[in-house]
């Protein structure tokens, strides 16, 4: 012992703090495992239900397999370049999980564990082996291989010390084990006895994957991600000085969502907003509770909400709402959720969108009516909107402060009750994203509902498929129109759709406003009439929609329209730092807001797909080029979208062809022109769009290939949750970087000044300090604030 340190360290030290001994941080994880999972809690509870373990000898199987696997993870920190790493500051040739995971195949410690048959040792071993989601079977990040930039060597060993001597046999008493055997091994190298456990390891590793049935797979999803979630609690808490047990307590184990606190958070609000913008008058929260009881409120609501709002809490626990745009999904899957919390004992209500604009609309709508407490907006940019709402903050978020423990990252979202989040920061765990993995608990606490599933492409709707068929949740997902294969799949997977059929008999309020013809078909030739026909309406004080395929076609057409019209072409795309993104959206939106007729004031603005999804633009003509049909039915739902004008306003749609078929393909756009063609000139209502879309839908395969979390046995590394766009890479332009420099060396966020820009033209020089994911673009001859990022002089842009 006299060569081996007084104390092992898990973590460097910080400041004039004591260090973490690796003892120390081992017990904090299993701790945290045990508070965090206790099955006699809520989050226990619904951890084993999300991940379909069953029963109480199973239910007990996972928590000690977690708790084992938590005493065991960092194991491999016990040798000499880690101690100098986190001391002094070197290289590590192999990482530590993958050391530890190789302990797990010494001869002496798998017979050991083997020795209690609640110990599934394959299930422990791919838990610590993955637990950085940084092993990998094979190239980078290959299970024992030496870190790149290191020769390979011997490292000495410390698995003699005392702190994992009384490790060992805290896993003897908590298994009912015998006395744990001595790793009398002093260096840890490719050599016979580690290359024996090595070529151990990777047999068991495929054995695992070909003998993983749905229960056990079960036990290895849920303890593989447990773990994850316990060490990344052991070592936030500790680190920002939170005692575990009570910070767990007054967090993870709050009361359960009743469905009084629902309606008293957000549905009475909301029912306030409605009346308050029907009688055309301002609203005051106080001042309209204060006026109205209980009673009167459930026949305020009662008179305000329509049928299938009040019927879709019948439907279950599963289910596919399919109803038109601005028909009131969203205040829908409120009653929805009111009622499953009837059923299930959880503490949030999620919902999650396709993209960050519309996150945010959902919570400045509706998540952000919760106490400040108590709601959350969770997005890759969630602070700096905010901070930019917060400049002007609607009546919901009004002298309220939405922001959470910073250093806590997820954890701390774990006190919030309601949430509105990009899909991606939820169910991107699929993809073993490290966040949503430390969301994931959050998640299987709560009644989920996921808006505008048209738009997710064919990676992310796999992974619905896949989290739809493997996990227990209350599920509400919703969209206007769905194709009918997807639909299919959906049902298949466990969804009932609503409404049906024969449900829309006694729905007539919905089927009115789905079969009113709120629009009149009128395609043009071309480009030049779509032209004439803007300059037209915005002349005549209508509000003018143009949806583009592309930003350079947006672009040139927006500067046109500016030159013809003489006036500011509200111009919105993707290419925006996101400071300037976040104006052009707010000024867009509030432009094409609802407001009863004779308030509604011209507007004209030029966008790309951006505007398809959840956006509340009410625009009385809409003109675009073909897109494919589900877009092209999204676009048209942003036309005479509140029907606050005259019965028989028909909101005017104009197509016309594009000079290319990119970024779509010609397949897409002859199927839109079948489409088209097939409803005909003349008034049309979103129940036809619906039907004909349909009939023209292109098919497509089954969900056929399931996410890398449930796939990877041993092993896991970070994919992404969606079809990858290479074409475009994040930036910052040259211009901002001192600005930049300056925050990021402050440790402050700069999310304001990035920017995704064609990958063609991220060709400015990188400094040193900027992350590696970002690239730097010119802003000279390229930029501007209100127009965004141009590619290429705009009179050169095909227009067609």
């Amino acid at each position: 012992m006299s060569n081996l340190p007084e104390h092992l360290l898990a973590k460097s030290q910080r400041g004039d703090k004591p260090p973490i001994t690796l003892k120390k941080h081992l017990e904090d994880t299993a701790k945290c495992a045990l508070q965090i999972f206790r099955l006699d809690g809520r989050w226990g509870q619904n951890w084993c239900r999300f991940f379909k373990i069953q029963g109480t000898e199973a239910q007990e199987k996972f928590l000690l397999n977690l708790r084992v696997a938590a005493l065991l993870h960092d194991i491999g920190k016990a040798n000499e370049e880690f101690y100098k790493a986190v001391s002094e500051g070197c290289n590590q040739t192999f990482r530590h999980e993958h050391i530890s995971a190789l302990v797990l195949h010494l001869k002496q410690v798998r017979s050991w564990l083997q020795k209690n048959s609640s110990l599934d040792v394959e299930v422990i071993t791919a838990a610590v082996l993955s637990h950085h989601l940084k092993a990998a079977e094979t190239g980078d990040r290959q299970w024992a291989a030496p870190s790149k930039g290191t020769r390979n060597k011997p490292v000495k060993l410390y698995l003699l010390h005392d702190e994992i001597k009384v490790t060992l046999q805290e896993i003897a008493r908590i298994a009912s084990l015998d006395h744990p055997p001595e790793i009398a091994i002093a260096t840890f190298s490719q050599d016979t006895i580690w290359g024996k456990a090595w070529e151990d390891g990777m047999k068991a590793a495929k054995q695992l994957k070909r003998n993983l049935n749905d229960e056990r797979r079960s036990l290895l999803l849920a303890v593989k991600a447990g773990l994850i979630v316990s060490d990344a609690a052991a070592s936030g808490l500790v680190r920002e000085g939170k005692e575990i047990e009570e910070w767990i307590e007054e967090v993870v184990h709050s009361e359960a969502i009743a469905n009084s606190e629902i309606l008293t958070a957000i549905i009475n609000p909301i029912i306030g907003k409605i009346d308050a913008r029907l009688k055309n008058k301002p609203f005051d929260l106080k001042k309209f509770l204060a006026a109205n009881n209980t009673e009167q409120l459930q026949v305020l609501q009662d008179e305000i909400i329509h049928t299938f709002q009040k019927q879709i809490a019948k439907q279950g626990s599963k289910v596919l709402l399919l109803a038109a745009c601005a028909a009131g999904k969203t205040f829908a899957a409120w009653k929805w959720a009111q009622e499953q919390v009837n059923h299930y004992k959880v503490g949030k209500v999620i919902f999650l969108y396709p993209t960050r604009g519309t996150a945010t609309e959902g919570f400045k709508d509706y998540v952000s009516w919760a106490p400040e407490a108590d709601a959350a907006l969770v997005t890759g940019t969630a602070r700096y909107e905010l901070e930019a709402i917060a400049q002007n903050p609607p009546d919901s978020m009004k002298e309220k402060d939405f922001t959470t423990e910073e250093r806590l990252f997820s954890l701390g979202f774990w006190s919030r009750r309601y949430f509105s989040a990009t899909v991606d920061q939820f169910l991107g765990f699929m993809e073993h994203n490290y966040g949503g993995i430390c969301l994931l608990p959050a998640l299987a606490d709560s009644v989920l509902i996921i808006d505008e599933i048209h738009s997710f492409d064919r990676k992310m709707f796999d992974s619905l498929i896949a989290f739809l068929k493997h996990f227990d949740l209350p599920v509400l997902c919703m969209t206007a129109t769905l194709p009918t294969c997807r639909k299919n799949e959906l049902v298949e997977a466990g969804l009932k759709v609503y409404p049906t059929t024969s449900d829309r008999e006694n729905l007539k309020d919905l089927e009115n406003k789905e079969n009113h013809p709120r629009y009149r078909l009128e395609p043009v030739d071309n480009f030049t009439s779509a032209f004439t026909k803007a300059k037209q309406a915005y002349s005549q004080g209508e509000r003018v929609l143009w949806v583009v395929n592309t930003v350079d076609r947006c672009l040139a057409i927006s500067q046109k329209l500016k030159e013809e019209l003489k006036v500011e072409v509200l111009t919105y795309h993707s290419r925006f730092r996101l400071t300037d993104r976040q104006k052009v959206h707010t000024e867009t939106v509030e432009a094409f807001a609802f407001q009863q007729h004779g308030q509604r004031k011209q507007a004209i603005a030029v966008t790309t797909q951006v505007c398809e999804m959840s956006l509340d633009l009410d625009a009385d003509v809409l003109i675009t080029e073909f897109a494919p049909i589900p877009s092209l039915v999204q676009r048209f739902g942003r036309a005479n979208r509140h029907l606050v004008r005259e019965a028989n306003f028909r909101g005017a749609l104009h197509i016309y062809e594009p000079p290319k078929a990119l970024p779509y393909n010609r397949e897409e756009l002859e199927a839109a022109r079948k489409f088209i063609n097939d409803l005909g000139d003349g008034d049309i209502s979103q129940k036809r769009l619906a039907d004909a879309m349909e009939r023209y839908a292109r098919e497509e395969r089954n969900a056929d290939t399931l996410p890398a979390f449930f796939t990877s046995g041993y092993f896991a590394r970070m994919g992404s949750f969606r079809d990858t766009d290479d074409y475009a890479v994040p930036c910052i332009l040259d211009r901002d970087l001192d600005e930049v420099e300056a925050l990021f060396k402050a440790r402050k966020p700069y999310d304001g000044y990035k920017i995704n820009v064609p990958e063609k033209w991220a060709t400015g020089d990188r400094p040193s300090w900027l992350p590696r994911y970002l690239r730097v673009a010119e802003w000279e001859g390229h930029y501007d604030e209100r127009s965004g990022f141009q590619t290429k002089p705009l009179e050169e842009v095909d227009l067609g």
